[in-house]
């Protein structure tokens, strides 16, 4: 395309030079709706894990879900579920995240954080500060 119309391509980048600041702050604003919504979901989840509720598993975790443990055991939902129900061999004595931080690729997002707690698990007592990204 030439540039014969000067008038039509300083209409173009006037338009541009407005409306761009206006996306990017729509984009940054949904951004941070996720960072928040991530972070609450994460700390929700050391809330059900010292209350010793796996409804909240039941509620937010994919059907196909795995994650690695400590010692190296991967585990699914349902048998995270299992764990979860036999509340004399599993108890999450305390835990907290720290240097939580969430981070927004596209549709994607990454949270990292450690993980600090002490849990009996299967009978047997846990505790470790482990760095964990989710995403």
């Amino acid at each position: 395309m030439k540039a014969k119309n000067p008038v039509l391509w300083i209409s173009v980048c006037a338009i541009a030079l407005f409306v761009g600041p206006n996306v990017t702050r729509a984009q940054t604003a949904a951004e941070a709706d996720v960072v928040t919504t991530i972070s609450n979901l994460e700390n929700d989840g050391v809330e059900a894990d010292l209350a010793g509720e796996p409804a909240f598993y039941q509620k937010v975790l994919a059907e196909d879900w795995t994650r690695g443990d400590s010692d190296g055991t991967f585990y699914t939902k349902a048998e995270l579920l299992k764990l979860m129900a036999d509340k004399k061999n599993f108890k999450t004595n305390s835990e907290k995240l720290s240097e939580l931080r969430v981070r927004v690729y596209g549709n994607t997002a990454v949270a990292t954080y450690k993980d600090t707690y002490d849990i009996l698990i299967m009978g047997e007592r846990r505790a470790h500060t482990e760095l964990a990204p989710v995403v």
